[in-house]
């Protein structure tokens, strides 16, 4: 494909890589910093909460950090990334208020239990729960009917594995597409992980964070752990968004094949030269990528 070869990459682009690798690449890692330490901003800068936004509560100790679209057309299910052990729901509200003003949806975000505390199937109980309370409720509480979903990196794997529990339940048809951003499909390790040697995400860390949300082994492979290796058919229709210096770009690649194999619709959209996460960064490829999923998530609600 085009996007692979070195004339794909513009000048543009690399001048941003130069300068990101020059600024980043001494800096040391989460594990290095340490859990405790990252969370407290040590690894990232604290994200911009939303003048907007506020939670609810949706018992068991479940909570819900929503961006509200004034008139909404629909209610988006948001999953945060942050590789299981980092990240929450109040962590990327630019990007909500984006979805909400652009495609006219309220967008919910799950707060979801985070490893090495609470391993698998912590964080996938959640968020079960927060898609059934949605289904059940979002037209009475917030004025529209949950018909949208998204999730990046880890979250992208959540968001998947929450879309065939509530297919197992018979409740799929609800749901009428899904934007998933470089996510991890695969928690045995693709090719691109396995290689994954400089970059965002390396293999080192990447083996770290399974170990953290998955401790046994023998789960790895496991379709919950995994969706890469699940049944994927009666599943909405996914955009695969992924960077082709991602450690995921694999993951992205091999589930998009899977999804159409599945008899399902999907879109997989590529991005030369960029790495993981880069729709969150001023990448110069980020403008294009979010304009690309707020249109994808727009055609979906009118096909609906």
């Amino acid at each position: 494909m085009e996007a692979f070869a070195p004339k794909a990459v513009s000048e543009e682009v690399l001048a941003f890589n130069s300068k990101f690798a020059e600024l980043t690449g001494n800096l040391p890692g989460i594990w290095e910093i340490g859990l405790d330490k990252a969370r407290e901003g040590g690894f990232k800068p604290a994200a911009r909460v939303s003048a907007k936004a506020y939670d609810v509560e949706i018992g068991d100790g479940r909570t819900l950090h929503v961006v509200p679209s004034a008139n909404p057309r629909a209610v988006l299910m948001h999953i945060h990334g942050g590789g299981f052990v980092l990240g929450g729901a109040n962590q990327q509200d630019a990007v909500l208020e984006r979805i909400a003003d652009t495609v006219g949806v309220t967008c919910v975000s799950v707060g979801y239990r985070l490893a090495p505390e609470d391993p698998y199937p912590a964080a996938w109980d959640d968020c079960e729960a927060a898609a059934l309370w949605l289904l059940e409720n979002s037209t009475t509480v917030f004025g529209a009917p949950t018909t949208l979903m998204a999730g990046d990196s880890a979250g992208a794997l959540l968001a998947v594995a929450t879309l065939i529990r509530l297919r197992n339940r018979g409740l799929g048809s609800h749901i009428k597409g899904v934007s998933l951003g470089f996510g991890v499909y695969d928690s045995s390790m693709t090719p691109s992980q396995v290689l994954a040697k400089s970059g965002v995400l390396t293999t080192e860390d990447i083996a770290r964070n399974v170990a953290a949300y998955a401790p046994d082994a023998a789960l790895h492979q496991a379709s919950e752990v995994s969706p890469l290796y699940a049944d994927l058919k009666d599943l909405p229709a996914a955009l695969f968004t992924v960077g082709t210096l991602d450690a995921m770009l694999d993951d992205s690649m091999f589930m998009y094949c899977r999804w159409l194999a599945a008899g399902g619709r999907a879109q997989l959209a590529l991005y030369p030269g960029a790495d993981h996460a880069f729709t969150e960064s001023p990448h110069p490829h980020a403008k294009t990528a979010n304009a690309r999923i707020d249109e994808f998530l727009t055609e979906c609600l009118e096909r609906g």
